[in-house]
């Protein structure tokens, strides 16, 4: 099909260490690039992790050396986009060029930079601020990840209301319900023949690991036989006294496993007994779908996207509440009736997230913005 339109895709999500919106960005992509529809060029600043199953996809691939990827995305990439091969160019990293040549799409997966800038480093800050007005208005269509972050963009940019789309993501088919001698094995690993409770994520002030650990002091004052706490994630920003806080909980149970592969991240969401995940703000929060995609009762801020992704098959709490989120973790593993109602229904409510429905969405919004 050569007359397919080209969309150029920006790959410097898939650059460093897997994070959300990299995972968001490889799987999506794939799903775009399944369906024929339409060409996809990756860019970046440097080659991605992803490049040989990106192209055995059919998808092109280059780079255009930069020091920095915002450098890379201001100066290089408007001139690479000149060129008059490419029809359209999306970002799933929230802004564009300040000069796009082209037709463009962006995904917003939070306002977070704006709307919590103590929340994020200089760094991320100076990447994104200067330039979310110019690329919002630039763009043919802004497709968020949740129906929350869509009102946040339309309330703060009214005149970019119309141009909004929702697209939910989709949970990689591997997160599912595991088997018993799975559990069992992964259980025994971790020194927690009865379970454990479960975060994931990246140890830094949004995802409020700190009222977690208050929550879970509190359950162990009553019950020194509480189960485990395991934080799997890498250390962010501003988690130095965090993380001296989890070194001396250590001897009475709580395991800071650091950043995980992606095999084991399955394998301990499978055996958790409840997922606890405090964030104050998510565009979608992976996390979260991903345990109930693995059977796996879940406890989460009733902030922002997390009641539309939890549904009714878990538990919601206000984030700020350490005696609530207590309360709402006891009442999972100190009901097993109510433990099993929820693990139950977590499957179906995970169902709700698929790439192939993601990517058949996202290429129609494709195909509006090229009009």
């Amino acid at each position: 099909m050569p007359d397919r339109p080209t969309v150029a895709v920006d790959l410097r999500a898939l650059v460093p260490a897997a994070t959300g919106i990299g995972v968001y960005t490889r799987s999506l992509l794939l799903g775009l690039a399944a369906r024929g529809g339409l060409r996809y060029l990756g860019m970046a600043h440097r080659p991605p992790r992803e490049a040989g199953e990106l192209a055995a996809a059919g998808i092109g691939l280059e780079h255009q050396e930069a020091p920095l990827g915002v450098i890379w995305q201001q100066l290089r990439l408007p001139r690479r986009l000149a060129r008059g091969d490419v029809d359209l160019f999306w970002s799933p990293l929230i802004t564009l060029p300040l000069r796009c040549p082209v037709p463009a799409v962006a995904t917003v997966h939070d306002l977070t930079a704006m709307l919590m800038p103590e929340m994020h480093t200089l760094k991320v800050r100076w990447s994104l601020l200067p330039f979310l007005r110019s690329s919002f208005e630039q763009a043919r269509r802004l497709v968020t990840i949740s129906r929350a972050t869509a009102d946040d963009l339309a309330f703060h940019f009214p005149q970019c209301r119309e141009k909004i789309r929702v697209v939910y993501p989709g949970i990689d088919p591997e997160f599912r319900p595991g088997e018993p001698a799975e559990i069992a094995a992964t259980r025994a690993e971790l020194g927690a023949p009865e379970g454990y409770v479960l975060f994931v994520g990246t140890l830094e002030p949004r995802k409020n690991v700190g009222i977690l650990i208050d929550a879970w002091e509190m359950l162990r004052a009553e019950d020194p036989r509480l189960l485990p706490l395991v934080l799997a994630g890498p250390s962010g920003w501003g988690s130095e006294r965090l993380a001296r806080r989890i070194q001396a909980l250590a001897p009475l149970g709580v395991q800071s496993l650091g950043r995980v592969e992606r095999s084991r991240l399955v394998r301990l969401f499978q055996a958790a007994r409840v997922f606890v995940y405090p964030s104050l703000y998510e565009g979608f929060g992976f996390p979260a779908a991903e345990a109930l995609a693995c059977g796996v009762p879940v406890v989460a801020s009733n902030s922002s996207s997390l009641p539309e992704v939890v549904g009714d098959a878990g538990l919601l709490v206000e984030p700020g509440d350490a005696g609530a989120l207590a309360a709402k973790i006891a009442s999972i593993l100190g009901h097993p009736g109510r433990e099993a109602e929820l693990r139950a229904r977590a499957p179906g409510q995970a169902a709700r997230f698929r790439w192939d429905r993601a990517a058949r969405e996202m290429e129609e919004v494709f195909f509006e913005a090229l009009g």
